[in-house]
C-alpha cells in the first residue's frame, strides 16, 4: 500500500471548478481525500507543495512515439520517460509508426509495451485508412471493441472524401471522434490548412461525427472552428505551444524550426492566443515528434517537427498565464479536463476516488532550457536555450511518483 500526504499546494481542479490551497491524500492509486489541512499519518510520504500548483496529471492529445519501427528517434520508453518529466502521465499515440497502427494486432502491442515499459498511460490512437493511405478504411469497430478511443490519419489528409465522410459516420456510431490532421499537398501557406478545415468540418457535419481539429494555426482555421462551433457542431481544436509562440519571422537556416504545420504569421499568432482566450481552442497539445539527428542537420532537407513533451509546461507558463492571457485553472483545463472529456477518459480531475495522476509544478522557477538533459532521445527543439518560468517537480502516475526533480 503507497500513501503519499501532499501538503500546502495550489489545487487546480478545472472538471470542478476548484482552486484552493490544501492538502491531498493518496492511498491505493486514488484520491482519497482534499481538505485544507490534513494529518500526517505514519508511513505516509509527505510533499510539501507550499507555493506550486497540484493539478491533474496532464494528458496529451497528440504524441508520436515512434514505435514500432522508428525506434532510431524514439521509444515508447523513452517517449513516455519524456512524457512524466513534462507532468504527462496519459500520452495518445499517433498511428503513423512502421507498421501503421490500422489494425487490432499493433494496436494491442502498442499497448503492451506501453504496460511493460512506460511510466504512464500509452493509449495509441488508430488508423483511418490502412497504411495510412486514404482508400481503404480500417476496421474501426474491431480496433473500438479493443478499447481505441479516436481515429486519425495524421500526418496526411484522407483526400478522399467519399471515403473520410465513410468513415466519419462509422465513428459516430462507434461514439468516437475523428482527430483530423488537415492539409491539402497541392495548395501552400495557409489555404492548405484552410481549405481541409473547412471541408472536414462540413462533412462531420453530415455524418453527425465529433470532429477534433489538430494542430490548428490560422486565423481562417480559427474562424471556420469558431463558426462551426456556434452553430451547435461537435467541434474541437488544439494548439502546440510553438503555434502559440512562435511566428515565420522567427524562421532560420536552424532545422528545428522546420515543421508542418509552418510557423505562421503574427496575426496568425495572435488568433491562435485569442481562441485559447475564448475557449475556441480547447486543448494545448504537443503534437511531440521526435527525429533523429541525421534527419535534421539541414533545413532544405529535413523533415518536419519538434518535440515538446518536456518543454510544453514552461512554455505555456510563460507565454499564457504569465502573460495574463489565461488563468491558472483555465491553463490546466487545455492539459487536463478539456482533452479527458473530448476522449472520455475517467481521468483529468483530482475528485475524491479519482485516478491518483498528478502533476506538481513549481510555476515561479526560473530556467533555462537544456535538451542536453532530456530524457526524449532526440534533441529536436527551437526552444534549446530559452529563459522560461515554470517547472514540473513531481509527476504521479496511479498512485506513485514516477518523476521527480
Amino acid at each position: 500500500m503507497i500513501k503519499i500526504l501532499i501538503k500546502n499546494g495550489r489545487i487546480l481542479d478545472p472538471k470542478n471548478n476548484f482552486d484552493e490551497v490544501g492538502d491531498i491524500l493518496i492511498r491505493d492509486g486514488v484520491v482519497q481525500d482534499i481538505a485544507p489541512k490534513l494529518p500526517e499519518v505514519k508511513g505516509t510520504e509527505t510533499i510539501d507543495a507550499t507555493g506550486m500548483w497540484v493539478t491533474p496529471g496532464l494528458i496529451d492529445m497528440h504524441v508520436h512515439l515512434r514505435e514500432p519501427g522508428q525506434t532510431h528517434k524514439e521509444t515508447i520508453e523513452s517517449g513516455t520517460k519524456a512524457a512524466a518529466a513534462g507532468g504527462f502521465t496519459t500520452v495518445c499515440a499517433m498511428p503513423n509508426t512502421s507498421p501503421v497502427c490500422d489494425c487490432v494486432e499493433i494496436m494491442l502491442r502498442i499497448i503492451e509495451t506501453g504496460i511493460q515499459k512506460s511510466p504512464v498511460c500509452v493509449l495509441p490512437v488508430g488508423a483511418i485508412t490502412k497504411g495510412l493511405e486514404g482508400r481503404e478504411i480500417v476496421d474501426l469497430e474491431g480496433m473500438a471493441a479493443k478499447g481505441i478511443l479516436a481515429f486519425s490519419d495524421d500526418g496526411k489528409t484522407v483526400m478522399d472524401s467519399a471515403i473520410y465522410l465513410e468513415a466519419m459516420k462509422r465513428a459516430r456510431e462507434l461514439g468516437l471522434p475523428i482527430l483530423a490532421h488537415c492539409e491539402d499537398l497541392s495548395l501552400t501557406g495557409a489555404e492548405a490548412e484552410d481549405t481541409i478545415i473547412a471541408r472536414d468540418i462540413e462533412l462531420a457535419r453530415q455524418a453527425g461525427a465529433r470532429l477534433h481539429i489538430c494542430h490548428a494555426s490560422t486565423a481562417g482555421g480559427v474562424r471556420l472552428i469558431r463558426a462551426a462551433q456556434k452553430a451547435g457542431q461537435a467541434v474541437t481544436a488544439e494548439v502546440t505551444p510553438h503555434h502559440f509562440t512562435l511566428i515565420d519571422e522567427d524562421v532560420c537556416a536552424d532545422p528545428n524550426y522546420k515543421m508542418a504545420p509552418p510557423l505562421r504569421t503574427r496575426a496568425d499568432r495572435d488568433a491562435i492566443i485569442a481562441a485559447l482566450k475564448d475557449g475556441v481552442i480547447d486543448v494545448i497539445a504537443t503534437d511531440h515528434a521526435p527525429h533523429h539527428a541525421d534527419e535534421k542537420r539541414d533545413f532544405a532537407t529535413s523533415t518536419n517537427g519538434i518535440i515538446g513533451l518536456e518543454t510544453a509546461v514552461p512554455v505555456a507558463i510563460t507565454h499564457l498565464a504569465e502573460s495574463g492571457v489565461l488563468t491558472p485553472l483555465e491553463l490546466i483545463a487545455k492539459f487536463t479536463s478539456n482533452p479527458a472529456k473530448i476522449l472520455g477518459l475517467e481521468s483529468g480531475h483530482l475528485s475524491r476516488g479519482a485516478p491518483a495522476d498528478l502533476a506538481i509544478i513549481d510555476p515561479t522557477a526560473r530556467h533555462t532550457i537544456d535538451k542536453n538533459t532530456f530524457r526524449s532521445l532526440a534533441r529536436n527543439t527551437p526552444f534549446h536555450g530559452r529563459e522560461v518560468t515554470g517547472r514540473v517537480i513531481y509527476t504521479i502516475f496511479a498512485g506513485r511518483v514516477v518523476f521527480s526533480q
